[in-house]
């Protein structure tokens, strides 16, 4: 049997040409780079460490992200935003 690389010239540049280090973009992912982004700055004036976006996402897992946009909208004219992003996912809150 042959190797893919022999039966296709070139495909192992191909392969080296593709862009290294580059994250895959997604609207959910954005959402939760925005949340991460205003949840560390009031972490940090608390001394807490920055929230990671492992820990996040496992925190936002079972939100859908129509939610999220809700959450974003809620949490954006709050006056306290960390604040309102813990109380408003606090199922026992509602």
């Amino acid at each position: 049997m042959k190797a893919i690389g022999d039966m296709m010239p070139g495909f192992e540049k191909k392969l080296a040409a593709a862009p290294r280090g580059k994250k895959r973009l997604t609207e959910r992912g954005e959402i939760m780079r925005f949340f991460q982004r205003h949840l560390n700055v009031a972490r940090k004036q608390d001394g807490l460490p920055p929230i990671t976006m492992a820990h996040l996402g496992v925190v936002l897992e079972q939100i859908p992200t129509k939610d999220l946009y809700y959450l974003k909208s809620v949490c954006s004219q709050a006056k306290n935003f960390s604040k309102t992003f813990w109380w408003e996912l606090d199922p026992t809150k509602h």
